[in-house]
């Protein structure tokens, strides 16, 4: 199967959000194809439906002399940063070609995170049974995941820490994880990573564990 590929840089939060929400929307049309969006965002915290404004540790006022915005979104899980350095994905995938199955879908894209840190770098990483959802070194999180689906579409999708800011993780327990840490792949390594390398990493091995065939486009060939 083909899935399309949009790369939109470092974008706003609420335009890729909208962006997603008109992609869904035609997804279960049934007017276009599988799209997988990779981008990077400005910092931004985003609260998920499980989510609780006790777990961010700044008052508002403070946020909003960083910069910082707070969306509420459909997604599962609590509170999560986004921000520069760290490869955002979101999937808007039709789950009826994939046998309906969701907890294979999150299943299938730790398997991305798990398989490419081992065979590109040698570390191990995993999963974890329960409420620990993502991508683990330890006890810190490397990638966190977080979904919604509507009418067995997809949306929203993955955050893998490459070069990202890990003090901006201080403004938040990470998805309500008072006794957890996070990390990212150039803390491990102690350098700094070649982004553009790691995105088609990313890619190439999305479309290796979903087998897919990727076609990269633009996104005004998506959206008219």
């Amino acid at each position: 199967m083909n899935i399309n590929v949009v790369r939109l840089g470092l974008t706003d939060y609420k335009q890729a959000l909208e962006i997603q929400e008109k992609l869904q929307l035609l997804r279960q049309q049934e007017k276009i194809e599988d799209v997988l969006i990779l981008l990077e965002h400005p910092p931004v915290l985003t609260l998920g439906r499980s989510g609780n404004y006790s777990d961010i540790l700044l008052l508002p006022q403070d946020l909003k002399a960083r910069g910082i915005e707070v969306f509420e979104v459909s997604r599962g899980g609590n509170v999560t940063y986004h921000g520069p350095g760290q490869i955002v994905g979101y999937i808007i995938m039709d789950l009826n070609k994939q046998g309906r199955d969701i907890n294979q879908f999150v299943w299938k894209i730790s398997e991305v995170f798990i398989r490419l840190l081992k065979e590109k770098y040698d570390i191990d990483a995993a999963r974890e049974r329960g409420k620990y959802t993502g991508v683990w070194i330890g006890n810190e999180k490397i990638t966190a995941i977080g979904i919604s689906v509507k009418r067995w579409v997809t949306m929203h999708g993955f955050a893998f820490n490459v070069n990202t800011q890990m003090q901006h993780f201080k403004l938040i327990n990470p998805c309500g994880l008072k006794d957890r840490g996070v990390t990212s792949l150039e803390k491990i390594t102690g350098a700094a990573q070649d982004f553009n390398k790691l995105n088609e990493l990313v890619l190439e091995y999305f479309c290796k564990v979903f087998n897919l065939k990727p076609s990269i486009t633009d996104i005004s060939k998506i959206i008219s």
